[in-house]
Parts: C-alpha cells; sequence; structure tokens
C-alpha cells in the first residue's frame, strides 16, 4: 500500500537575488513498512524534502509546484490547525540536530510525557512509565534516573536518543529521520538501525531516512533516491542502485566514502564547480584567495617534526583500564601531557544537608601527545570523549588530576584568563555547528571575531580579505561571508567552523566529530584539508569521531574510550588488524557493513 507519494514537487525560497530552487520536480514513493533513503551531498535538498512533507519549512520558503500525498489525501489542501494535528499523531520526525529540537528548560521527563499526554488519553503514571520504556528501547542507560536530567547534561549521542524517543511516542504512519544515526556511535547506530527495521517490519511504519552514510543505506533501507543539487540523480531498489549506479555521480558518491580496509593517502573529492550556494558565486572580494590564507595561515607557525609517543597499560596500579605514557626516546617534550585526569559532574540537590551526587565522566585518564601527531579518540556516546577535550579547551574543571600544554601547567577553564596564550594556541571544531554558531551574526562578523579579539590584522579592509580567504580555502563561496548561519546546510556550516577555528592560527586543534554532520564528499575536502594543515606546519590535532574509518585514515595513534576509562591505546594499524580490548573488537563488528558494493567502490 502506498503511504506517501510526492508528485513533482518543487520548493523555492525567495532571496534577493531571486528566487533560490532547493528542489526541482521530484516524485517519490514510500510504501507502508517500507524505508526509504535519500542520500547526496550537502545542499542537495534532502532535508528540505522532509520539510516539505511534514509542513517544517523554513520562512520564507514555499512549495511552488506538485503535491504531497498522505494515503491519497492531498496535504497541500490542509490549513495549519489541520496541519498541526497531522505532525505528530502521522507524521513525526527526528531532526538532524537534538540540540535545537530539544527544549533546553524542561527535563528529558518533562518533554516525553508532554508529548504522549497531548498526544494520548493517558495518566501521569502511564505516561511516566511509557517514557522510561521508549529510552531503554533507543539504548540509553540509567534510563529511569537520567531522564529527570536537562538535555545540555547530555552527550550529543545520548541527545539525539531522547530525540528518537519523542518521534516514537504517538506510533505515527510515516517517520522521516534526518540523520537519525549522526551523533550515535557504532553500537548504539546498531541498535537504532535494528529499532527502525523492527517498526517498518513489526508495526508497517514507513521511513524517509535522510543519511550521507552509505553503510547506512546499505544496511538498511530498501529503496534509495540520490539528490544532487535539488533533483533526483537515480532511484530504485538499493542493492541495484548500489551495486550497478546508472550514473556517474553515483559511482562517484561511493567512491569517496572513508575505507575500513587500508589507510589512503588523500580522500577522493569528488566536489567541482557546481557546488554552489544562492546567488552569483563568482562575486569575490578583491586580492582574496586560498593561496593568500595559506599563506598567512602558515606565517603563524613554525613548523614541528611529529613525535609519537608510546603507551602501556600499567600492571602496579592494580587497574587494567589505566593506560600510562611511556617514555618517548626524543627529546621532544608532548605538546600535551594529561595525568590523572578526573571530571565529575554535580548536580544540586535541594535541602541543606543532603549531600550533592555527582556523575563521573572521566577516570584517571593519562596520556601524552607530541607536537605534530595526530591522535585518535574513540568510544560510545556518553563515554567521555568530549569531556575530555572541552576539558583541555577550558570549558569543563577537572575535578582532579593535571593538564600540561608544551610543559607549562595549563589553568583550569575558570581559571584560564581570556589573554592566556592557551586560549588562541588551542582551538575547537565543535560536533554540533549550529549551536556553536551565532546565529544574530554575519559569517563574515563570526570569523572576523578571533582575528580582531587576538589582533591578528590591522585595519577592516585586510580583515575582510582574509574572512574570504579563508572562506575560499574551505570550499566555501566568498559570497557566503553576506549571509547568516540559518541560511547554510549543516555541511556548509560546519566548512565555515572550521574556518574560524582556523582563522585563530592554532597550533593544537581539537576535532570534536569534525564531519559527522558531512556528506561523503564534503567530508573528503574537510579531511583533505586537516592532513594539509597538519603535514605543512606540524598541528597537533586530537581528532575525536566514531567513524572508525575516518579515524584509520586520519590518525597515528587512537584511544579507546569506554564509561569514563581509557580501555586501549594504540598504534592506529595495529588496532585495525590486532585489537586487544574486547570492547575494540565490538566496535569493529558493529560498524556498518559496505560488503555488497565492497567490489564496487
Amino acid at each position: 500500500m502506498t503511504l506517501l507519494e510526492l508528485r513533482q514537487l518543487t520548493v523555492k525560497f525567495p532571496t534577493r537575488f531571486g528566487d533560490f530552487t532547493a528542489i526541482e520536480h521530484i516524485d517519490l514513493t514510500v510504501q507502508a513498512g517500507e524505508i526509504h533513503g535519500l542520500v547526496g551531498e550537502s545542499g542537495a535538498g534532502k532535508s528540505t524534502i522532509g520539510a516539505a512533507i511534514i509542513g517544517l519549512l523554513q520562512s520564507p520558503g514555499y512549495i511552488d509546484n506538485g503535491n504531497v500525498l498522505l494515503q491519497g489525501e492531498n496535504l497541500r489542501s490542509l490549513d495549519k490547525s489541520a496541519y498541526h494535528k497531522l505532525r505528530g499523531n502521522r507524521i513525526s520526525m527526528i531532526f538532524q540536530d537534538p540540540q535545537t529540537s530539544l527544549n533546553p528548560l524542561l527535563t528529558v521527563a518533562d518533554q516525553l510525557i508532554e508529548t504522549i499526554r497531548q498526544h494520548s488519553q493517558t495518566t501521569p503514571e502511564d505516561a511516566h512509565a511509557q517514557a522510561i520504556a521508549l529510552l531503554e528501547e533507543t539504548g540509553l542507560s540509567d534510563a529511569r534516573e537520567r531522564m529527570h536530567d536537562f538535555p545540555h547534561q547530555f552527550s550529543g549521542g545520548m541527545r539525539q536518543r531522547v530525540v528518537i524517543a519523542l518521534a516514537l511516542c504517538t506510533n505515527p504512519e510515516l517517520i522521516i529521520a534526518d540523520e537519525p544515526t549522526t551523533a550515535l556511535d557504532v553500537a548504539v547506530q546498531k541498535q537504532i538501525l535494528a529499532l527502525l527495521k523492527s517498526l517498518a517490519r513489526d508495526r508497517g511504519v514507513g521511513f524517509i531516512l535522510i543519511t550521507h552514510d552509505i553503510g547506512v543505506i546499505a544496511e538498511i533501507t530498501d529503496k534509495v533516491t540520490v539528490l544532487r543539487s535539488g533533483r533526483v540523480i537515480e532511484s530504485g531498489d538499493t542493492r541495484q542502485v548500489l551495486m550497478q549506479p546508472s550514473d556517474d555521480y553515483t559511482r562517484a558518491l561511493m567512491a569517496a566514502v572513508p575505507r575500513m580496509d587500508l589507510r589512503l593517502d588523500r580522500f577522493r573529492n569528488i566536489v567541482d564547480d557546481d557546488d554552489t550556494i544562492d546567488g552569483d558565486d563568482s562575486w569575490q572580494v578583491a586580492g582574496a584567495s586560498a593561496e593568500l590564507a595559506s599563506d598567512w595561515l602558515l606565517s603563524g607557525h613554525n613548523p614541528t617534526h611529529s613525535s609519537t609517543s608510546q603507551c602501556k597499560t600499567s600492571q602496579d596500579t592494580g587497574n587494567s583500564n589505566r593506560i600510562e605514557p611511556v617514555e618517548n626516546a626524543t627529546d621532544h617534550p608532548p605538546v600535551l601531557s594529561v595525568k590523572n585526569l578526573e571530571v565529575t559532574f554535580y548536580s544540586n540537590q535541594p535541602g541543606w544537608f543532603r549531600e550533592k551526587s555527582g556523575f563521573k565522566a572521566l577516570t584517571d585518564i593519562s596520556f601524552d601527545m607530541r607536537s605534530g601527531e595526530v591522535l585518535g579518540i574513540v568510544g560510545e556516546s556518553g563515554s567521555g570523549k568530549s569531556t575530555l577535550a572541552k576539558a583541555i579547551v577550558g570549558l569543563v574543571d577537572p575535578s582532579a588530576g593535571s593538564l600540561q600544554f608544551r610543559g607549562q601547567a595549563l589553568p583550569a577553564g575558570s581559571q584560564r584568563q581570556r589573554k592566556h596564550p592557551a586560549r588562541r594556541e588551542i582551538q575547537m571544531v565543535f560536533q554540533d555547528p549550529y549551536s556553536s554558531l551565532n546565529n544574530r551574526l554575519t559569517v563574515e562578523s563570526i570569523i572576523a571575531e578571533p582575528i580582531r579579539f587576538y589582533k591578528l590584522a590591522s585595519s577592516k579592509t585586510e580583515i575582510r580579505k582574509l574572512v574570504a580567504s579563508v572562506l575560499d580555502l574551505v570550499e566555501m563561496p566568498q559570497r557566503a561571508m553576506l549571509k547568516y548561519p540559518h541560511q547554510f546546510s549543516g555541511g556548509q556550516r560546519q566548512r565555515i567552523a572550521v574556518a574560524r577555528a582556523l582563522v585563530a592560527r592554532p597550533e593544537f586543534l581539537i576535532c570534536d566529530e569534525p564531519t559527522s554532520a558531512l556528506d561523503v564528499s564534503i567530508q573528503a575536502q574537510i579531511l583533505n584539508l586537516l592532513k594539509d594543515l597538519q603535514e605543512a606546519f606540524g598541528l597537533s590535532i586530537l581528532f575525536i569521531s566514531h567513524n572508525l574509518a575516518v579515524i584509520r585514515q586520519m590518525t597515528d595513534r587512537l584511544l579507546v574510550f569506554r564509561n569514563g576509562v581509557l580501555v586501549e591505546a594504540s598504534e592506529t594499524e595495529k588496532f585495525f588488524t590486532e585489537p586487544q580490548n574486547p570492547y575494540s573488537q565490538q566496535l569493529l563488528r558493529e560498524t556498518p557493513s559496505l560488503s555488497m558494493i565492497s567490489g564496487q567502490i
């Protein structure tokens, strides 16, 4: 039975440069119990299709032509009130960005219970029980205790699981899943994908799965539609499209997928001159260029030779999970030294005599990083990866242990003055570009802010030229500097975030899931850029990711975290051939497989 049908759907966004066509003449059908994948580069129109179906197109966007039929009913004929009732009851959506789709002022329990009771006649007690069951079903550990926490107290992956639970509250007929596993580690991703498959099979729920992960497409979808620049390139049975693609673009898209079986020097980049934003992309700032940005960035660094340290498991402390640094034979001191680091998050409880309860996010973490090293950190959501990064950059305070940067003690964030050298020398690219960019500022103001604050340029003209040049370097049109973050796709926003981090001319870069929101082609572009920067002037990079294929391509060594504990440290290549810890072996087993198309890419 046909659940959803799109007929010649066209969506436009008016701009001062004329109407921008986001999607054009899209035909698509979804059967009950079917999972239909949408894949393509950032800006291809995947999320726009989902927003048009559920009636959440961002103003001033509008449907210019075509129809959206849900079980034969034309949704374009509904008024706002009827569409509001439709959302949640019959169509739910799992958004790409969990941070912005949850209310930061309400606990997770409040949001789940409110949604359940709004769409069904149930008691608060029954709604509470259903909320716990949904959180447990989506893989959230300690659901009964954690559901009374606020969204900011969860990791990115945990927040995504809460969003998925919210989408399931009302047993909808159709679920639009916009990058539902972007922020999840492979173990939880496997649980979520199995959950989506069971919902489709057992309840007859139809899914539109929007993703840039070809592995997920291969593993879970029944049909797939490949999009580019708002148009359908090809569509059909998933196995047929992936194994025998009829279009060169589809073949190139699959060839850009990072490989798990071997390490390559460069990622294949399929982006070409057709990758544009609205308006005339020939608009440029006089004298600005990617070459100028490269020269300027290089002028702020002293090249160093990398010196990779080794790690061993401590045998004398009685703690088999403790990783201790081994003395390196070279004379180069570590660029970063972490000793017995612990981070505890306390929740204030009411009452004068009640002790504060705490959640230990990191326990007894010790390791060294050498100059020029790329060190990977992997582990499930909530394992402490991002907490470690925030402790280093000064966004959370350690509760025990110490940090040293270039041989000098690194003060805790609350004691680190704004003018402290580490504020500029250590920069971070966050997992969520939408939350890390100020939506009230233009891209030009966002990128120019570090240049002004650290006085890296002497005039407004020079600053503007540098901003345009760095945008060129990260493969964004210079015209992007005139726009605001909300006017870009997720992948485009991440490139802006990378540009903002680069303009401070850091020596140490922390990348927290920098490509989790990017399609494979833009991912290749950004990762090649990071490789170039690291090789050019010995940039030290702490690279956090749950994508093991990316970790293999990018890192020299890696650390494996679980439940706030460092369980394994290894040379990257050795990890993929001889993982020692059972959890490491589990991570490798549960990574989505491309076996059906491995001979094609």
